[in-house]
């Protein structure tokens, strides 16, 4: 599955929290996800950014941030949900409940946890949670 299948499924199955994911459909809406609030972000700083200069005996540095986003919030609530549907699938496909999802709001361990288990490899054949979507 390449970059734009993976996107389109992801965004066609926009809340469906049923069935399991591969490893690349999840990893490539992962990256789309992080492009997506990349790119907003460059545009709310490009038209709603300030520019800071700091200028000191050893030389100069230039700054720019914002404080209103409207961009980067707008996509980023827009791809949430469908992030949030395609992790649960993940899980499913690691045999896992997708209620292990919240494991992510223990700061640093439970991230790492989900992050070696989005890595990992699913189950081979068909589990409680569907049809391999190798197959």
């Amino acid at each position: 599955m390449g970059f734009s299948e993976a996107v389109k499924t992801c965004l066609r199955k926009y809340v469906t929290f049923s069935g399991r994911a591969t490893r690349p459909e999840f990893w490539w809406f992962v990256l789309f996800f992080f492009l997506v609030i990349v790119i907003g972000g460059v545009i709310d700083l490009v038209l709603f950014g300030e520019s800071t200069t700091a200028v000191t005996d050893t030389g100069a540095s230039v700054g720019s941030e914002t404080d209103f986003t409207p961009f980067t919030t707008i996509f980023g609530l827009l791809i949430l949900l469908p992030y949030i549907s395609v992790a649960v699938r993940r899980l499913h496909d690691t045999g896992r409940s997708g209620w292990w999802y919240w494991l992510g709001l223990i700061p640093l361990v439970g991230i790492i946890i989900l992050i070696v288990w989005f890595a990992s490899k699913g189950t081979t054949g068909s589990n409680k949670y569907g049809e391999d979507p190798q197959a």
